[in-house]
């Protein structure tokens, strides 16, 4: 596995350390899900079921949403 090297000023090394305890990781493992997360191409295992269906409030209920309007087409060159 890759090892990168990151220099940062001492008050966020330690607002680092900080989170890093507090998320019970180790501060290379708390990085490495921090970019891991940033550089994420996919949508996170569960993030739908969690968040559109996590919904816990009365139901929603949408708006009636009128007539749309007809409009002049576009002419050419415009």
């Amino acid at each position: 596995m890759p090892q990168l090297n990151l220099y940062v000023p001492d008050d966020l090394a330690e607002r680092i350390r900080y989170a890093a305890e507090a998320a019970d990781l180790s501060v290379s493992r708390y990085l490495a899900e921090l970019v891991r997360r940033e550089v994420e191409t996919e949508w996170p295992v569960g993030y739908f079921e969690t968040v559109v269906g996590g919904w816990a409030g009365e139901p929603l209920e949408r708006a009636p949403q009128g007539v749309a309007e007809i409009r002049e087409p576009f002419a050419p060159g415009e």
